[in-house]
C-alpha cells in the first residue's frame, strides 16, 4: 500500500516472523498489472487497493472489484522479474474475496444439514455403514432385551441401536416436547407424572427406567414417547372436586280447571251495530 511515495505491505506480519518487504519494480508496476485484467469490462476495475509480497520480486495488486452481487471482492494481479531486470511481466490474474466479501455459507454435508421431519412421503434415507448409533446385530449388547431376541431367535436384526445411540435418542426425548419441562408438563399438577398413570407403558430394554408410551386417546401425547416425569391433565389418578348434579323436574301439565281470564279493549276498538264477524268454524 502507498504512503507517501513508499509501499508497504497490506498484510500484517506473523508472530516470530518479519513481514517481506515488497520489491519496488514490481509494486511500482500498476499499470502492468492493470493489463492483466484487459478481459475485464473496465467500468467493473476500480482503484489500486494496494500490495502484498508473495516472495522475492514476487507481488501481488489489488484493485477493487465493481461487479454486481461481488461486494467486497478484489481483482488480484500478480507480478514478478527475474534478478537484474526491470521488465516485469504478469504471472496471473484473480478474482479474491476481501475481509468484508459478501461470500456463500461454507458447504455442510447434506448427513448434517438434516432436520426433524424432513423425511417426505416416499424419500429414502439410506444410514451409513459406520453410522455411530448402530452397532453390528452379532455383537453382544448392553441392552438385555436386545440379547434375549438375538440369543432365543438364534437370529436377530443386521445391526441394533448401540449405546451412543440409545443415549443420543434418551437425551433427545428428554429435551424435547414430552419431557419434564414441556409447558403441558410444567402445568400439570405435580403428582400427575406419567411414571404413576395407568395410561404409561413402559418401554422396553435399558429405556425402560425412563420413558414409555401414552396410551390414552384424551391426552395429547396419545401414542408418543414421553418420560417418567412428563406429565399432563389426563393423568389416570387426576381428582377434581365432585359437583353434585342438580335433577331436572319433569314439566306438569294441568288440564283439569278452565281458568276464566277477562279480556280488556278500549272502547270503540269494534262497532257493535256492524255485522259479527265468522269465526270459519263452519
Amino acid at each position: 500500500m502507498r504512503k507517501n511515495g513508499e509501499v508497504t505491505a497490506s498484510t500484517a506480519p506473523t508472530r516470530g516472523t518479519r513481514a517481506a518487504k515488497p520489491d519496488q519494480v514490481c509494486a511500482d508496476a500498476v499499470e502492468v498489472a492493470l493489463l492483466g485484467l484487459d478481459v475485464v469490462d473496465p467500468g467493473h476495475v476500480g482503484q489500486h487497493l494496494g500490495v502484498v509480497a508473495e516472495g522475492d520480486r514476487l507481488v501481488t495488486h489489488f484493485f477493487e472489484c465493481g461487479l454486481p452481487g461481488y461486494r467486497g471482492w478484489r481483482w488480484a494481479v500478480t507480478v514478478t522479474r527475474i534478478p537484474r531486470s526491470r521488465q516485469v511481466t504478469i504471472c496471473e490474474s484473480t478474482l479474491l474475496p476481501g475481509p468484508d466479501a459478501l461470500r456463500a455459507p461454507e458447504w455442510v454435508p447434506w448427513q448434517e444439514r438434516l432436520q426433524p421431519g424432513d423425511l417426505g412421503v416416499g424419500d429414502l434415507l439410506p444410514t451409513p455403514p459406520d453410522d455411530p448409533r448402530l452397532a453390528p446385530g452379532y455383537v453382544r449388547s448392553d441392552d438385555p432385551a436386545v440379547e434375549e431376541v438375538n440369543w432365543e431367535l438364534g437370529l436377530g436384526r443386521v445391526r441394533v441401536m448401540s449405546r451412543e445411540g440409545r443415549l443420543d435418542a434418551a437425551q433427545r426425548w428428554y429435551d424435547g416436547d414430552r419431557g419434564p419441562n414441556a409447558p403441558i408438563s410444567v402445568a400439570a399438577p405435580a403428582l400427575a407424572r406419567c411414571a404413576s398413570c395407568g395410561f404409561f407403558l413402559q418401554l422396553a430394554g435399558s429405556l425402560r427406567q425412563a420413558f414409555g408410551v401414552c396410551g390414552n386417546e384424551f391426552a395429547p401425547d396419545d401414542a408418543q414417547v414421553v418420560s417418567a416425569d412428563h406429565g399432563c391433565g389426563a393423568h389416570s389418578e387426576v381428582l377434581v372436586e365432585q359437583v353434585q348434579a342438580v335433577d331436572e323436574l319433569p314439566t306438569v301439565f294441568d288440564d283439569s280447571e278452565v281458568e276464566s281470564v277477562s279480556v280488556s279493549r278500549a272502547p270503540g276498538s269494534v262497532d257493535e251495530a256492524g255485522p259479527a264477524e265468522p269465526y270459519g268454524h263452519g
